[in-house]
Parts: structure tokens; sequence; C-alpha cells
């Protein structure tokens, strides 16, 4: 009653929808969806929300098994393509006829260029589709969202972990600029120790704006047996949002830029990774030899195979690691992507960066 008093709708059972936005600012609407499950399962309710304020909020009892969940990430690139006007684009890459999308391969970099500075955030994304070449605009609200996460960062968090927080934070785009991507604590600040920031970490992976891509110390099934705790790389939650943190202009990813080659590789890698999170079922993980002489950039598990993904920014197909790898282990299928066409070799294939949604 108060609800249909309050939004001026009269709420009827299995008719009308109740969408509880923001829920993270109202802890007890979070412990109410249980009694919504079990005495009124005759109302349909979504409750969205930053998982900021859900996951850490202390006092909640939160109903498990109660409701259903369901990830919301920012868009992948097909989803871009589908903003952009370019549905058609999009439908095709889901056919997997190569032989037809090689035909639009310039199409598919052109706006694969623009995804990468852009990015997936829905208001980012909706700024740029009705402002196509306006790139400032799509830089300040980039970074109007980037100090939202901060002012959230001071709503769930006590003060001595804030500063950790930040560190952090900032510091990702220097990690992924290094060639050994791993992520060092001494590169936050000098003498760091992991016990320092682990807390800090965990607390961003937790709330969804960082990922942690694991290393695997053995590239066998179940890869998530074989998981090395202490080393990973951090991503954050979009590609178009790692640009903003690391300022880099518009020009550099859209036309090149010599000095901006070192970190294109990173950002290739953050798009992969959000791709596959984002857009298909598998997990990501990565692996270095034992003495590290050689690192797949990325793995995933696929039925009963385990399957090594070699990041290419550009064209250059050269790939050393993946051939040392592959004489190793000799696995049953190795994939490379990279801005070059779809190509298979034996058990390689070249798949383009525009179309790791079909791995």
């Amino acid at each position: 009653m108060a609800l249909s008093i309050a939004a001026d709708v009269d709420i009827t059972p299995n008719d009308t929808l109740i969408i509880l936005d923001e829920i993270q600012d109202a802890p007890r609407a979070v412990e109410a969806l249980k009694y919504f499950c079990e005495e009124a399962p005759e109302y349909a309710v979504i409750a969205a929300g930053s998982l900021l304020g859900v996951a850490l909020h202390e006092g909640i009892s939160f109903p498990v098994g109660k409701v259903d969940m369901l990830n919301i990430y920012p868009l992948s690139f097909r989803e871009f393509l589908v903003a952009m006007d370019e549905s058609k684009l999009a439908d095709l890459l889901t056919t997997k006829d190569y032989t037809l999308i090689d035909a639009f391969h310039d199409e598919y970099i052109f706006w694969l260029k623009q995804y990468y500075y852009v990015g997936g955030m829905p208001e980012v994304v909706e700024y740029f589709r009705t402002h196509k070449t306006d790139y400032r605009g799509v830089r300040e609200r980039q970074n109007i969202i980037l100090r939202q996460y901060r002012g959230d960062f001071g709503k769930h968090i006590n003060e001595n972990q804030l500063p950790r927080i930040n560190m952090v934070w900032d510091s990702i785009p220097m990690q992924l600029a290094k060639e050994n991507k791993k992520f060092f604590f001494g590169q936050i600040k000098k003498g760091a120790r992991s016990s320092e920031f682990e807390m800090a970490i965990q607390w961003l992976t937790d709330c969804g704006l960082v990922y942690k891509i694991h290393r695997v110390n053995k590239p066998s099934i179940p890869l998530k047996a074989y998981i090395d705790f202490s080393a990973y790389k951090l991503f954050v939650v979009d590609v178009g949002l790692l640009g903003a943190l690391a300022d880099v202009d518009a020009e550099s990813i859209i036309d090149g830029n010599s000095i901006f080659v070192e970190f294109k590789g990173a950002m290739a890698e953050q798009y992969v990774v959000q791709q596959l999170i984002s857009d298909t079922t598998y997990n990501p993980y990565y692996y270095t030899s034992e003495k590290g002489t050689y690192e797949m950039d990325f793995m995933v598990q696929k039925g009963r195979n385990v399957v090594p993904i070699e990041v290419k920014a550009e064209t250059n197909l050269q790939s050393k690691s993946l051939k040392v790898y592959c004489k190793k282990y000799e696995p049953e299928y190795a994939v490379r992507t990279s801005t070059a066409h779809y190509m298979e070799q034996d058990i390689l294939t070249n798949l383009p960066l525009y179309s790791i949604m079909n791995l």
C-alpha cells in the first residue's frame, strides 16, 4: 500500500513489476526481498544497485536462495555495435561465417578502435551515439564516473583502508603498462607488502570494479585446481575507463602513436578480459613457465581441454611464447587473437579481436 501511494500506481498481483533502484542505499529493502519471496510471491520485484553498498553493508541479512542474481557488465563490443546502429555487423559476428565477416574487416577494426576509447559504460556510450566525434565529451563523462567511484569508496569503507584502495586503483594502468603485467605491490609504494593491500584489492574485486585474473601453476584440468593465489593480474571493469585512468588521448588509440605502442598491448588484454567475462562462458586465467621464460596471456578451459590464448594488439603474428608452449604441452587447440583476419593453421586459430566473443 505504501509503495502504491508513493508511486501513485495501482500495484496488482501478477500484473505489476516493482523496481527497487539504488537498493544499496536502503539496507532494509535488501532484507525485504526475502519476505517478498516467502509471503508475497505474486508480486514481481527487480532490485538494481551497486555492489559497492550491497556486498559490504554491515548488518544486512542477504536473502540467500530467495533472489535470482544477474550480473550487469559494461556493454560488450557486440552490444556497442548495436548501440551504434550497426546491428547487422553485430549479427554477422554471431554467424561465425568468416568468409563474409572478413569482407567487413575494416569496418570492424574502425569500430573496435572507437570501443577502445569509448568503452562500454552506458552513459558514455549513449553520449557517443549522439555526439559521434566529440571525444572530449566522452572523456569528461568517463572522468565523472571515475570521480563518482571515488565518492563511493569513501561511503562504504573505513578511513584506514581508503588510501590503500585509491593507491591500488590508481596503480592499475602503471601495472598493465609493464611487459610483465603481474601485479607488484612494490610498484604501489616502495617496500609495500601484500598484507598491506590485500584487503583493498579484495574490496575492489568484490565490488566488481576490478577483475582479478589468477596465474595457474600448471596448464591442466581443472584449471581452478591449479590457481596460484599469490600471483595475478588486475584489470579494471571497462576498457574506456582504463584509457581515462591512464589519460590516453583519442588520437593515440584511433590513429596510432609510436609512443603509445607499449600501452596498446595493455588495452588489448583489458579488452579481451572484458569480452571473455561479459560475453562468453569462460573464466580466464594466465600461465607463466616455472623459470618465467615465457607467458601465456590467458588460458581457458573448454571441456576437457586447456586452450592457451595469445593476445596481439596489431597484425604482428610472431608468437614466441605460444610456439614454446605448444611444443611443450601439445594442446589440442591454441588461439591467437589480433587485428589480422581469421586464419587456421593446424591447431592454431587466429581469431580477430573483434570476434573474441566466438572463442
